[in-house]
């Protein structure tokens, strides 16, 4: 513990600016993010970025790498989607009766996705999912990468890119890949010194198990 202790000090100590910059942006990405706002791409995409950057340039970490750049292609998505949204709502001017019937119609006939929990085939599914995002990220880190860390670093991109899958899908399940994720990704961060992020994914697992929480109080709500 002593060790671990030291550990934790000079690591902190050690954080560079670029590291804490990436942190506190990732933190305030994931904050806008439950409250819906558009922040949540601008600051998203600093922190997605410059961890792309870390974990392929500082850290060996490829599997994580990759993860971090398909959410800066996905955050550049989203804020496109969002941005016309916006637009759409500031310049919408007053509709027609016809034009008000029409969304009304509109708006009905697009229900929202309801949370739901995944059945016994759907949790197969998403575990094939996972073994093969593990077994072909292993494979290259292995074979094509200096990685140190092949295992870990495959199995914390691997839970992640399942818990991705099921959150489209809206299901329950999808943060309890997300906690793996956390917890694969705390030591992970920690072994490779970097110390302040492993500290990101610590708030990251709290906000998981509240997310859990959260939708899991929704579900028995409307059961």
């Amino acid at each position: 513990m002593a060790e671990i202790y030291h550990q934790l000090v000079e690591g902190i100590k050690n954080t560079t600016w670029q590291e804490f910059t990436a942190v506190v942006f990732g933190i305030a990405s994931v904050m806008f993010s439950r409250m819906e706002n558009i922040w949540v791409y601008p600051t998203g995409l600093i922190n997605t970025i410059m961890y792309t950057y870390f974990c392929f340039f500082w850290w060996d970490l490829y599997a994580e790498a990759s993860l971090n750049f398909y959410y800066t292609i996905m955050s550049i998505y989203g804020w496109v989607l969002w941005s016309r949204e916006n637009s759409t709502t500031d310049n919408r001017q007053l509709t027609t009766e016809k034009q008000q019937t029409t969304n009304n119609k509109l708006q009905t006939s697009n229900l929202k996705l309801a949370i739901t929990a995944s059945s016994k085939k759907e949790w197969k599914i998403a575990i094939v999912f996972f073994i093969i995002c593990w077994g072909i990220l292993y494979y290259i880190l292995t074979n094509f990468t200096k990685s140190n860390v092949p295992i870990a670093d495959s199995f914390a991109s691997a839970t992640a890119y399942t818990g991705m899958w099921l959150m489209a899908k809206k299901k329950i399940e999808n943060w309890l890949w997300w906690i793996l994720t956390n917890m694969a990704s705390i030591p992970l961060y920690f072994y490779k010194q970097a110390v302040f992020t492993s500290f990101q994914y610590v708030i990251f697992l709290i906000l998981a198990i509240m997310g859990y929480i959260s939708w899991k109080k929704k579900i028995v709500k409307h059961a």
